[in-house]
């Protein structure tokens, strides 16, 4: 194949690499209009306001660890959330032991504690389909929790207890 009259081979590739090039530097020029340039700063529309993240991080007070579905299955305590963020939701004295519904609306989550209890009296708590439970193991000790479950609404969750003594069973209502 010969090349046409007055093109070398030599002129023809010069002349495509430099069309490639003016048209790799249109297209970065139009990316860098749009985009607004390194670092994202300014758009280039009118008003040159930043465009929204699409992941927002969660911001929790100085010690909470967890939030939501996070917080299920960990201990209140150990996550911060059994602080100043703590409410009691339900209640109610069985013999002397205290049961409660603990809720924390910064973790979103709850769980079921005993005090003024003895050693093996037992805590369960149930939110959802979720079921937790703890027991008073060492002598002396008067208080128990379960781990946390991810809420939406702590009214609707309960706490029971049974007493070790006596084998009585009551729940929140």
């Amino acid at each position: 194949m010969k090349a046409p009259r007055g093109s070398t081979p030599l002129r023809r590739q010069v002349t495509m690499f430099l069309a490639g090039l003016i048209t790799a530097l249109l297209v970065m020029g139009v990316v860098f209009y749009v985009t607004g340039g390194i670092g994202g700063g300014k758009s280039g529309r009118a008003g040159g306001t930043p465009s929204p993240s699409a992941s927002t991080a969660v911001s929790l007070p100085p010690g909470v660890k967890c939030v939501g579905a996070g917080c299920t299955g960990k201990d209140a305590e150990a996550m911060g959330c059994s602080r100043a963020q703590v409410t009691t939701t339900r209640s109610i004295t069985v013999g002397t032991t205290l049961v409660e519904v603990r809720y924390s609306k910064t973790c979103g989550a709850a769980w079921g504690r005993i005090t003024q209890a003895a050693q093996g009296d037992r805590v369960r708590f149930k939110a959802g389909a979720r079921e937790e439970s703890d027991t008073v193991e060492t002598a002396g000790d008067t208080i128990a929790y379960t781990p946390m479950v991810a809420v939406t609404d702590a009214t609707r969750a309960t706490a029971c207890v049974t007493l070790a003594a006596s084998g009585r069973q009551e729940c929140t209502q």
